[in-house]
Order: structure tokens, then C-alpha cells, then sequence
């Protein structure tokens, strides 16, 4: 698989990435990800070349002012808890960026952003367990972007405006956070309103263009089941960066499944197509 250059476009992502450290606990929980790591394994054959970088904008990492990860070899990030032993232990071993990383906030700031650099933090699980499974080599660089901690959806899906020449740069833009998040009701309960979410979010994303798409992201408070699905927008917020950075293109749901947890729905998209050629 030949590496991305600067006359691939690359699509961008958001990803559903399952719960802590699932990649290391299928035994502890036999088939409850098979269909998540089946999409994951997807994506480098869609993708069809190897990025030069990944930036990942992950649901874990909330700060005042978009950061990003500047670090060479970054650590981990431990953010869970009541877990086995075995996985305080893991680690993915990706590079970092510095270079991505500076040109991300280049391009942030000349959009008007105000942007901080973090040398030392490490990957969260919103990063390493979906990537393990898609690279788990850890043969791309990857570099985090927070999230701003105001939740303001016009900002994200601006920022990810912003940072769409990246993708003419061969980084992919990868969004990770749950379509559904609502840890008080992660069980049969989700049954109904993350179902109700995901039609509203799979129509809103896929079905609509440019501006329609954009105004419903905004809006996305008034969608069913739209609080129940997302008591807090973390997770879902990483999906306006990748959707802004993909902005006139389609939208492919890429994973789906309705059982997940005991009955809750969950969606993963693509913005753009797979090995399109920039113009």
C-alpha cells in the first residue's frame, strides 16, 4: 500500500470507538465488538493509501483552546478505570507529528483560533484502542487535537474548515467519540432513544449537503432523543470536525449495528470519498 502524497485527497472520519480498552478484553467480552472491529479493519483498505499522519480528534481530550499533541514520541494515557491489570499496561507505540502538529495550528489560527501545544500528553483511549485495530502496527504518526471544552458545535465544524488542507496533505482527519453516549443508560434502556438519534444523526449527516448538513449539526439539540443520546456532547462533537473538513462532500455510514450493548445503536461515517483525487 503505496503512502499518501499531495495529490490524494483524503476522506475524513468519525468513528464510534467502543468503550476503554476493548481491543485487549475480548475474551472478557466474546463478540460484543465484532462488528466494530470489522469496520475498523475496513478502513485502511477504503482509505486505499497509507497516511502520512493522523490527526485525531478525540471525545477525551476537552481543553479552553483547541491544543494539539506537538510531543515526538508520545506516552499513554490511562483514562479509565476499573479494568484488569494487564491493561494499565498497554501501549501503542505510534510517533508523533511535530511538524503536523505545527501546521495544524498554522492553519487554526489563521481561521482566527486561538491554539495551545501540549509536549507531553499522551494517547487516550479514544485514540489508541480504534487505532490499534486499524494500524496496529503503529507505523502512522498520529497527532491529538482536543476538543474545546464550550462544546460549540459552529466552532468545531469551523475549525474542521479550517484544517481541511490537511487532507490534500495526506493526513487523515479522524474524528473518535460514540454516536451514542449515555453511560447511565448503556444497557436494553438505549434501545429506543439511541435509535431514534442515530436515524435523525444517519439522515442529517448523509442525507443533507453543505449548508442543510451544517444547520442541522448546529441544531442537533433538537433532535430526537437528542439529550437522552448525549447528556454531554463529548462524543459527539469530535463528529463537526470531521464533517467540517469534508464539507461539500457525501457522507457514507460506514458501520451500524442496533444490538450493541444489549440493544443500543450505534453509527460510524465517512465524509468524502475513498482515494478521491483533489482537483
Amino acid at each position: 500500500m503505496s503512502t499518501a502524497d499531495h495529490k490524494m485527497r483524503l476522506p475524513t472520519y468519525f468513528i464510534s470507538h467502543g468503550g476503554g480498552p476493548w481491543p485487549w478484553l475480548k475474551d472478557e467480552m466474546p463478540g460484543v465488538y465484532d462488528k466494530l472491529e470489522t469496520s475498523l479493519r475496513e478502513l485502511p483498505r477504503e482509505i486505499g493509501v497509507t497516511p502520512k499522519a493522523i490527526l485525531a480528534v478525540s471525545g477525551h481530550w476537552e481543553e479552553r483552546d483547541f491544543t494539539l499533541m506537538t510531543g515526538e514520541r508520545p506516552g499513554m494515557l490511562y483514562d479509565y478505570s476499573g479494568f484488569p491489570e494487564h491493561t494499565y499496561r498497554i501501549k501503542y507505540g505510534a510517533p508523533g507529528s511535530p511538524a503536523v502538529a505545527r501546521r495544524a495550528q498554522e492553519l487554526l489560527a489563521a481561521a482566527g483560533f486561538d491554539t495551545r501545544a501540549d509536549a507531553t500528553r499522551g494517547f487516550d483511549h479514544g485514540v489508541f484502542a480504534p487505532l490499534a485495530v486499524v494500524y496496529p502496527a503503529a507505523d502512522v504518526p498520529v497527532v491529538q487535537l482536543s476538543i474545546r471544552r464550550d462544546y460549540d458545535s459552529e466552532a468545531h465544524l469551523a475549525a474542521g474548515r479550517a484544517l481541511a488542507p490537511l487532507r490534500d496533505e495526506g493526513v487523515l482527519i479522524l474524528g473518535s467519540g460514540l454516536s451514542y453516549h449515555n453511560l447511565r443508560q448503556f444497557d436494553a434502556r438505549a434501545r429506543v432513544p439511541s435509535r431514534e438519534f442515530d436515524e435523525w444523526l444517519t439522515a442529517a449527516v448523509c442525507g443533507a449537503r453543505a449548508e442543510e448538513r451544517n444547520r442541522l449539526l448546529r441544531d442537533w439539540r433538537k433532535a430526537p432523543s437528542a439529550r437522552a443520546a448525549h447528556p454531554s456532547e463529548d462524543h459527539l462533537i469530535p463528529l463537526m470536525v470531521a464533517a467540517g473538513a469534508a464539507e461539500a462532500e457525501a457522507c457514507v455510514r460506514v458501520y451500524h449495528e442496533d444490538a450493541f450493548f444489549g440493544g443500543i445503536t450505534v453509527s460510524s461515517f465517512r465524509f468524502g470519498e475513498a482515494m478521491a483525487v483533489a482537483a
